[in-house]
């Protein structure tokens, strides 16, 4: 069980909130007082320090700010603060599960070719057991500020780290399958305080990191439609909500996909959209759609023969999302043995017996994602993205993307679109191909992600 903590409950959960208790009066009048009462320039995010951490109170649409989403029209839900809270039971019911967990057997002589290798299985799900401390790492994602609100009727979390330079970028950072808010946990540091992690004071970044409609602490959704589109309408709501009128996004897998619907839909609010895994359609142009340069065409034909045999959990997550949670939400091995296939296949490492996955990411970084998924019980909830995108209409076609528009190339990424493609799609002012990285780029590869983030954006300060 995750628990919200609200007004009321805050105030016993550790110095930081417990400092906000003296001006709950102003709070409550900015909460029911409604949009008229809040300043444009976001003068009634209330911010109080405890240590270093600060924790922005009640945040409301500013009344300057005319709305054209549908998503925020007579939408009066207040944002309230949200901590991370499960119940020692949870754990306890977690460990007892893991410690029944009926082993398959497995072909001798093999690794991962068939899915999942048992042998590393046995040692990532023994660790989850008995050595990994889930209430260290709540800790550790609790440190951020975290909020809670309602779109469009459904319960939507979100991380807003604001930083302390008046001057910075509002970023919307968007996760993807399998992948959650604790992939950007190495990197919201030293966005919004460039300063104190060895960076400039001039590259800070305000963060808003949301859990998905179906992912993590966020709402599931009751009913069919939540596609690509729909979450991309409402993260733009969130944004407005709390009161950006222009921002950035940036994310990689789904959140890439979204956020380009986002950037189809409201380019005039976007700042520049900066993406890890950059999709675009052949060109319909020939000589566009030829000039793919050696190199690009190699690599794109290494990572689509790689992915023919990588693609089975679309089908099944895009047809039969359902039967496969019974499985998945009921055994956390199962859970374990589904997600951790994908970062063992998508992290740029050696396949098979020759590839440990351990020197790529700690046993900890793994297993608190996986955890989200499993005591938030949103596995079933976040498959159905594949279902919505292929069965709900798109409301509106794609178009040239009239944003500016910057992409990191990571050479084990799942998919691989050659520039001159991306140039026919988008208003492309910053491309790098990385040397190295995979799929999960902000995990991964914290570093690269992070400078190429910075050097893009200062191209828009």
């Amino acid at each position: 069980m995750i628990e919200t903590i609200g007004i009321d409950g805050a105030w016993n959960r550790g110095p930081q909130l417990a400092v906000m208790k003296p001006i709950l009066p102003a709070l409550v009048s900015l909460l029911i007082a409604g949009p008229a009462a809040a300043n444009p320039d976001l003068a009634n995010s209330l911010i109080t320090d405890a240590a270093t951490h600060s924790t922005p109170a009640l945040l409301k649409r500013p009344a300057a700010m005319t709305t054209d989403s549908p998503y925020l029209a007579a939408n009066d839900a207040p944002i309230l603060p949200f901590e991370i809270s499960v119940a020692d039971a949870d754990i306890e019911d977690l460990k007892r599960r893991l410690g029944n967990t009926r082993w398959p057997d497995q072909i001798a002589g093999t690794s991962w070719e068939y899915g999942t290798d048992v042998s590393y299985l046995r040692e990532l799900v023994d660790y989850w057991q008995n050595e990994f401390d889930w209430k260290k790492q709540e800790l550790e994602l609790n440190q951020f500020d975290q909020f809670k609100t309602e779109i469009d009727g459904l319960e939507l979390h979100f991380i807003h780290q604001r930083s302390s330079n008046a001057d910075a970028i509002p970023l919307l950072m968007v996760h993807g399958w399998p992948g959650s808010i604790s992939e950007f946990s190495k990197i919201i540091g030293p966005l919004t305080d460039p300063g104190n992690h060895s960076g400039d004071i001039t590259d800070s970044f305000h963060i808003v990191a949301p859990s998905l409609p179906g992912f993590g602490f966020s709402g599931k959704p009751q009913q069919p439609g939540f596609n690509p589109e729909k979450i991309a309408h409402i993260l733009a709501a969130l944004m407005e909500k709390i009161g950006y009128q222009r921002y950035a996004i940036a994310g990689g897998d789904w959140g890439a996909i979204i956020n380009r619907h986002l950037a189809n839909h409201y380019p005039e609010r976007l700042i520049g959209l900066h993406s890890n895994m950059i999709l675009a359609s052949a060109p319909a142009d020939e000589e566009t759609r030829n000039a793919v340069t050696a190199a690009e065409r190699q690599s794109r034909a290494a990572r689509g023969a790689f992915m023919q045999n990588e693609r089975a959990y679309q089908l099944i997550q895009g047809t039969k999302p359902q039967s496969l949670g019974y499985g998945l939400n009921d055994s956390p091995a199962g859970l374990a043995a589904w997600i951790v296939e994908k970062f063992h296949a998508w992290t740029d490492m050696p396949q098979g017996s020759d590839g440990y996955l351990d020197n790529h990411f700690t046993k900890d970084e793994l297993l608190t994602n996986i955890s989200i998924y499993w005591f938030t019980e949103t596995i079933t909830s976040s498959t159905r993205i594949y279902y919505e995108n292929s069965k709900t209409p798109v409301e509106k076609p794609m178009a040239y993307i009239n944003v500016p528009t910057g992409a990191a190339i990571f050479p084990a990424e799942i998919f691989i679109t050659p520039k001159a493609w991306a140039e026919a799609s988008y208003d492309l002012r910053h491309w790098t191909v990385m040397s190295e990285g995979g799929h999960f780029a902000a995990l991964e590869k914290p570093q690269l992600y992070l400078e190429d983030l910075r050097e893009f954006f200062r191209l828009l300060r």
